[in-house]
């Protein structure tokens, strides 16, 4: 019988062997985003920082797509390499890989020809569009390689490489810092060299990503097995969670977008695209300890090891709750210091509109984690709905309701209490669909509970 690290080695153990790498490469994705963005904000100005934090509504759109392939087709390859059925855990991988990239070229075409609908639709008005423009002209087409190789991560982790998958994420993001360094810094040019360092990066993050390919201990393979479409296609569905999720975010972006624009213009959005890059952060952080879990959760769950999962969700939600305090101190204590890497002028209406919006949305960290945790558990025990009911309530549903509740009827509250406010309603739920979940398994299983 091949061994599995997952379902058979030390928990303690194996579940840092997935998170710490897993945070490494969601931490230098992270660093290489606020490079960007310091760089842009620095060297090109507020209106360009603007400019492409305006299309983050289209960009969360296609990552949404990509991860909803990801999760859904490692979650369901997970499960079938638990039960050791690796002929259909090929098919879910070589349909996902194949699936994404021509989705991913499909939407480039079509966003290209229509671009100038799409930037009416985001409210890119007339001084922000030539920006906008140069830099979208690049980052759709470097889009379909992004999505690409985060699927492609996503599996080589799955499959037990999640070192490989780390270096190809840090080895990019380097790269991506360096030419940020070298075509914003030193050589000054445009917002399009901003896109371009980072197709350049993608390209060596897939490269070292097809080492996997290479590689004789790997258990699944590039191989094609007609039998995996109607599971592949009901691991999309149990994916959806995290497609809610991730376009989630774009909808609410779009939508305090929208209200900013109605109130201060694009001074406005230079100042939340600052915190804004602090809930990025955030997110990073914590599905760097959640992408482990979709592993060692899913393959568990297919080899019926009730008890290691629940063990590895005590694990998770410990180290969840430690990064949330550890964000929270820096929100507290250095916002200052954080908002001048990106607007240098402390003087600024931007610059000061940014700290409040930061000493606004900080409390999000407090139950964003274990709300993320929580939908990411089910998606992986294969719950779809209640994973659903979680993603939509803490990414869509609550958020945009108040949101829209706070501008119209309670106008002097600032409407970007509705971000921590919705992520706190959301706990409740969440924790009372587990509570139930973990009753019933008990009460049909006997299993000892967490």
């Amino acid at each position: 019988m091949t061994y599995n690290k997952v379902t058979q080695g030390p928990i303690i153990s194996t579940f840092f062997l997935f998170a710490f790498p897993a945070l490494i490469a969601l931490l230098a994705i992270t660093t290489a985003s606020l490079v960007d963005g310091i760089f842009v904000g620095k060297y090109l100005g507020p209106q360009a920082l603007a400019a492409i934090n305006i299309l983050i509504p289209y960009i969360t759109f296609m990552f949404a797509l990509g991860l909803m392939v990801a999760i859904g087709g490692t979650v369901t390859a997970g499960k079938f390499i638990g039960e050791g059925n690796y002929k259909e855990a090929n098919g879910i991988f070589t349909l996902s890989l194949i699936s994404i990239f021509l989705f991913a070229t499909l939407v480039a075409i079509i966003s290209l020809f229509f671009n100038e609908s799409l930037f009416l639709f985001l409210g890119v008005d007339e001084q922000l569009a030539p920006l906008t423009q140069a830099y979208f002209q690049v980052i759709s087409v470097v889009l379909i390689i992004q999505l690409t190789t985060m699927v492609l991560y996503y599996f080589v982790r799955a499959d037990g490489f999640p070192t490989l998958a780390t270096t190809a994420l840090v080895l990019g993001s380097v790269v991506n810092i360096m030419l940020d360094v070298l075509f914003l810094g030193y050589f000054q040019w445009g917002i399009q060299s901003a896109a371009w360092a980072t197709g350049i990066a993608q390209i060596i993050q897939l490269l070292v990503l097809c080492t996997f390919f290479t590689k004789k201990q790997r258990l699944i393979k590039f191989q094609l097995c007609y039998s995996s479409v109607k599971p592949y296609f009901k691991g999309l569905l149990n994916g959806i969670s995290e497609y809610i999720n991730e376009i989630s975010v774009g909808i609410v972006i779009f939508t305090i977008h929208w209200l900013l624009m109605k109130e201060q213009g694009n001074t406005a959005i230079s100042g939340f695209a600052v915190a804004n890059y602090m809930l990025f952060i955030s997110m990073m952080l914590f599905y760097g300890i959640i992408d482990a879990l979709h592993i060692l959760v899913s393959q568990n769950y297919g080899a019926k090891n009730f008890t290691r999962i629940n063990q590895f969700m005590l694990l998770a939600t410990v180290t969840v709750i430690s990064i949330s305090a550890l964000l929270i101190v820096s929100a507290l204590s250095v916002s200052d210091l954080i908002t001048k890497l990106f607007i240098e002028n402390t003087e600024s209406d931007a610059y000061q509109l940014a700290l409040s919006y930061i000493g606004v949305i900080w409390p999000c960290f407090i139950f964003s984690g274990i709300n993320v945790l929580l939908s990411c558990y089910f998606t992986a025990m294969h719950c779809p709905l209640q994973s659903s009911i979680i993603a939509l309530s803490r990414g869509l549903v609550l958020p945009v309701s108040l949101l829209l509740l706070f501008t119209n009827f309670i106008p002097s509250i600032p409407f970007l209490f509705a971000l921590p406010i919705a992520e706190l309603s959301t706990f409740i739920i969440a924790l009372t669909l587990y509570l139930r979940f973990q009753h019933s398994i008990k009460h049909k299983s006997k299993l000892v509970t967490i």
